[in-house]
Parts: C-alpha cells; structure tokens; sequence
C-alpha cells in the first residue's frame, strides 16, 4: 500500500475488504430509490400510459377486457396469489418469522425485522395518498380493491414481508445453497404477487414495478442493517466483552 494514502483510508479500505456488503448494499438502496422516484416521475407524466394499456390488454381474452386470459382455474390461481401479498397472511407471515427470531433469542433481529415491516408500510401508505393514482379502468377488476393505485400495495409489502423474512432465514443457515434456495423462494413469491396484481386488473404494470422496486429498498436497508449488528457483535466478541 502507497505512503501516499491517509491512514484512514487505508483503515477504511481494509475495513471494506472484510465486509464488502456494506457498502453494495447502501449503494442497490440509493439506485433503487432513484429508480422508483425517476419512475414515479414518469408515471405523474402518463409516460407509461401506452405501455400500461398494452400489458394490461395482453392478459385478457382477445375482445374481451373483462375476461382474463386462460380458463377459470388460472383466474382462481392468481386471486390465491394475489391473497400472499393480502395484510391478513402478510400479518401471520410477519408475525410467525419476527416471533421466532425473537425466542430463538436473535431479539435485535427481532427488531430489525418489525421495524422493518411497519417502516415501509407506513411509507408505502403515505405514497399511495400523496400520488393518489386512479386504478386501471380499462379492464375489469376481478378482486375487490379500496384505495389508490400506485404503489401497488400488496406488491411493495410482499417484497418487504417475504424479502426480509428470507434474509433473516437466510442469516440463520451455513449451507450456501440453502441461503440461495430461501432468498430465491422469497423472490419468486414477491414476483408472482406483483404479477397476479396485474392479471386480475386492480393495478397498472408500473404499480407493480414501483411496488417491487419500493420493498426491495426496505429490504436492503435492513440486510445492511443486519450485516451491521453481525459486524458488531463479532468485534465484541473478539475484544472479549
């Protein structure tokens, strides 16, 4: 290492090399704060509006906006999707994997994760007032809807429920690829809830994708917050408090 660098930096530097998450994960954060507020923009503007109708329209039988393509059994399918990213189940959900983290003794985790949860659905309500998109009223909507359009709300709080219960699960595993296999499962179910959004007609694609991006924020935010107490709690240890 150059004379030339500070000492700090060379800490810094150092410090980086032995916990390189931390930063990537502010960084995934920040594009995908700007990624959702560029969007937003557009979305104010009716950039996306051509788009949003082309999409909507290929989910539907060809002359026919009120009839989602496919036979009955796939309408039935995505209203039990749709119903992961409901706030009754995602209640249960949080409250079983925050509950358990809690009493296996992770109680900062516990935290973390409740903190987390209840921090974006107050953010992704306060979205929803201050955007106050209509809803899409060019197909019809196959499930029952009651407040604003974008963010999709079960979209934003699929991502951020089963995101960080997957990164917390995934935390608690030393086999690589059972930490892979959850943090894709929780991915698949936040993908397929956004999807099913659209399919039944209650949101606009860019909804869903604003949705998506919104809780995938939460969700960093809170790994990094949990590879932070890790950091901490091994430098504790290894000074012997």
């Amino acid at each position: 290492m150059p004379r030339a660098i500070p000492g700090f930096l060379i800490h810094r530097l150092g410090e980086w090399r032995r916990k390189p998450l931390g930063p990537l994960l502010l960084l995934a954060a920040a594009a995908g704060v700007l990624f959702f507020l560029k969007l937003a923009s557009e979305v104010r503007e009716d950039e996306f509006r051509r788009a949003d109708e082309a999409i909507l329209l290929m989910m539907r039988e060809p002359g026919n906006p009120a009839d989602p393509l496919g036979p009955p059994r796939v309408e039935e399918m995505a209203r039990d999707l749709t119903a992961l990213g409901s706030l009754t189940i995602l209640t249960i959900v949080s409250t079983i994997g925050i509950s358990s983290a809690f009493f296996a003794g992770r109680w900062k985790l516990a935290l973390a994760g409740l903190v987390s949860v209840f921090s974006g659905m107050a953010v992704m309500n306060l979205l929803k007032s201050t955007y106050a998109r209509a809803r899409p009223d060019l197909v019809a909507h196959v499930t029952t809807v009651h407040d604003a359009s974008f963010p999709s709300g079960h979209t934003t709080m699929a991502s951020v429920v089963y995101l960080t219960l997957g990164i917390m699960i995934a935390r608690t595993q030393a086999r690589k690829r059972v930490r892979i296999f959850v943090i894709a499962l929780s991915i698949l179910i936040t993908l397929a809830v956004g999807i099913s959004r659209v399919y039944l007609g209650v949101h606009w694609p860019t909804d869903v994708l604003a949705g998506w991006a919104l809780g995938t924020v939460w969700a960093v935010l809170f790994w990094f917050a949990v590879v932070n107490m890790d950091s901490r709690k091994a430098r504790l240890a290894a000074a012997g408090h």
